[in-house]
């Protein structure tokens, strides 16, 4: 599975689990595990991950971190572990102990869901008090993603991943700063927006009217670039499903009464992670920008160019028993029972065969 597949299949799978999880150790499992794993490192070999990691302190012997990741017979990461109900500002210290006893440049203290990376910035060989970046596996973004890929076997830089690090680091502090001046403007804040437009003294007078003024301008400059962001979404996907809608025939491919239902229609977590895993299959044959699903009440398409005449499968996973059906040259549908998400690989060839199949028949017409 390609690197942002895997990650965003995590994403779903964290989302759907965590309240199954109930100690540390299966949060290890279930979560951290296949996190490292998505990272390109073989979680079973010795030579690149040691989990129980010994890190002796001093006269202290036996002291060990969770996880230790090696590249090249170097320590390159150290991982601490927690519960994922446990609030990870209360354990930055322990990791804190670790960092200058080994040669790794990077901590990660996590508890599956959060992930705070820390380096020694600062200080050299002295873990920062504060990570330069953090993410939420269950909130992942295109961006997040990509930064995260730099720690990827394959990619893997230390002088790069420093470079990115003190830009992300003072990013942060940034966001921070101007949500807390969004909440609560300084006054060197509103002053510096009132001496531009009050022409005459800033008295206190004054300045407690700029406060709310300011304050409130901020705020609704936010909710309008939200809005504009939005309203453009929404009426480039109207488009969309209008061309698509004229573009049906009518004798084979009129909407069906449950796509139109959207308020009924919730596509579950499984259904995206199916979708990931059929994303991850075509993408060594196909531009997987053109690779959507559409959701109904009774099953889940994976379409190519959003377009109903274009299936690639029909998902159906709401029961107990689920299935995928999949297209030959002619667009006839076989069905197949899953025991599993893991047997969608079992069509692959047929899946590629019938994505590709599309560009192939509008070639020869």
């Amino acid at each position: 599975m390609d690197f942002i597949d895997s990650i965003k299949a995590l994403s779903e799978k964290v989302t759907r689990l965590q309240n199954s999880i109930h100690t540390e150790e299966a949060t290890k499992n279930a979560f951290i595990m296949p996190f490292i794993a998505a990272l390109g490192y073989d979680v079973f070999n010795p030579h690149e991950v040691v989990p129980e990691f010994i890190a002796d302190l001093g006269i202290k012997k036996g002291e060990k971190v969770d996880y230790c990741i090696f590249k090249d017979d170097k320590a390159i990461i150290i991982i601490e572990c927690k519960h994922w109900k446990e609030d990870l500002n209360v354990h930055n210290s322990q990791l804190h102990r670790y960092f200058h006893v080994t040669t790794s440049k990077f901590g990660i203290l996590t508890n599956g869901i959060i992930y705070k990376f820390y380096t020694d910035l600062i200080e050299p060989n002295k873990m920062d008090d504060k990570p330069f970046w953090e993410f939420n596996i269950t909130e992942i973004t295109d961006v997040a993603v990509a930064e995260l890929k730099k720690y990827h076997k394959s990619t893997f830089d230390i002088d790069k991943i420093l470079n990115a690090a003190t830009e992300l680091k003072y990013n942060r502090e940034i966001k921070k700063i101007m949500l807390e001046e969004m909440n609560n403007p300084t006054d060197a804040f509103v002053r510096h927006f009132a001496k531009q437009i009050h022409s005459g003294v800033l008295t206190a007078k004054v300045m407690e009217q700029f406060t709310g003024i300011v304050k409130k301008a901020l705020n609704q400059y936010v909710s309008d670039l939200i809005s504009d962001r939005l309203k453009s979404a929404l009426q480039n996907e109207a488009k969309r499903d209008f061309a698509d809608t004229v573009s049906l025939t009518p004798e084979k491919d009129a909407v069906l009464p449950e796509e139109s239902a959207e308020s009924k229609v919730v596509t579950t977590e499984l259904e995206k992670e199916a979708f990931y895993i059929v994303r991850s299959i075509l993408r060594t044959q196909f531009d997987i920008n053109r690779i959507v699903y559409r959701d109904a009440q009774s099953y889940f398409s994976v379409l190519v160019d959003d377009n109903n005449r274009k299936p690639v499968c029909r998902l159906f996973l709401e029961g107990i028993k689920k299935s995928i059906v999949v297209f030959d040259e002619n667009r006839k549908e076989t069905r197949h029972e899953l025991t599993s998400l893991d047997d969608i690989y079992l069509y692959t060839e047929q899946l590629i065969a019938t994505a590709t199949g599309y560009d192939s028949k509008k070639a020869t017409t």
